[in-house]
């Protein structure tokens, strides 16, 4: 186990209440409550804080016994969609379909639902009480959180390249050169791919191609589906296929942030209308 301490044994150590030291690292931003439990955030994993697993007490979060919570730095405000889209120039709807496109949040009859990967970047339930139709409200440091940012950046058409990371996404394209061209005018890097996306278009299934995941490790998805908030990853390559290593860290990645994965192997990439309507339909995707 962890040498760090729990949220409550860290309590102990500073002498204080361990109810108020939860509410410091929610107003901090650090952990978020959901359907009664303690989210660890991104901004919180930053700070030192991390799972552990617990055979009588399951799974909870530790913290460094030095740990920081500075509350004037990161303890403002949460914001509304309203108040999200005057930082950014953006009305309330088109910040909401961005955060929806990021998948950090859902449309649902009662308005609009937080995902688990919505929480860990700082988003809270909230319920209007008159109306009874939820919405999500979002803790202050979303205004800088690079993926939040860079959507808005190519949904404006600015210049991504020159605000882009080294990490980014165009540093990723000079990379992995793509040479092969789809039926919807998308760049690929193997016929593999290629395969996919003609067939995704077909089928009339929007979808993204290298979109980079809304995390902190650099990583990108080979395909987005907006509508089930969906990944797609092929292992396949013209050279073969992933090691199995590169496969079980890719895996388990997704797997922590709890985002909907589709895998295909190159073997199977030849059997796309067999196995792909199925696996959509699994996410309330159909395929036509």
């Amino acid at each position: 186990m962890s040498d760090k301490l729990s949220t409550s044994a860290l309590a102990k150590l500073r002498n204080i209440d361990a109810k108020q030291l939860f509410s410091d690292l929610s107003k901090a931003g650090y952990l978020s409550r959901h359907e009664g439990q303690w989210l660890l955030t991104d901004l919180g994993a930053k700070f030192g804080g991390e799972y552990v697993e617990h055979a009588k007490f399951g799974k909870f979060v530790v913290w460094p016994e030095n740990l920081l919570i500075d509350l004037v730095a990161t303890g403002g405000n949460t914001l509304t969609a309203t108040q999200v889209g005057d930082y950014f120039k953006l009305n309330p709807k088109k910040i909401n379909q961005l955060f929806s496109e990021l998948g950090w949040i859902n449309k649902q009859e009662d308005g609009w639902i937080a995902t688990p990967s919505g929480i860990r970047v700082g988003a809270k339930q909230r319920e209007d009480k008159q109306s009874q139709q939820k919405f999500v409200v979002w803790h202050d440091s979303i205004r800088h959180n690079l993926h939040m940012r860079q959507s808005v950046v190519e949904f404006l058409g600015q210049d991504a390249q020159t605000q882009a990371t080294d990490k980014s996404y165009s540093n990723f394209r000079q990379k992995f050169e793509a040479k092969h061209r789809t039926l919807d005018g998308h760049y690929v890097r193997s016929t593999g791919e290629l395969l996919i996306d003609n067939w995704l278009y077909l089928a009339g299934v929007m979808h993204a191609y290298q979109r980079p995941l809304p995390i902190e490790e650099d990583v990108m998805s080979d395909f987005y589906l907006p509508t089930g908030k969906v990944y797609i990853q092929y292992w396949g390559t013209d050279n073969g296929e992933l090691s199995q290593k590169e496969q079980d860290k890719t895996r388990q990645l997704y797997a922590e942030h709890e985002f909907n994965l589709i895998e295909i192997s190159a073997e199977e990439v030849h059997q796309l209308d067999d196995i792909l309507p199925e696996r959509l339909r699994q996410f309330g995707i159909k395929a036509y």
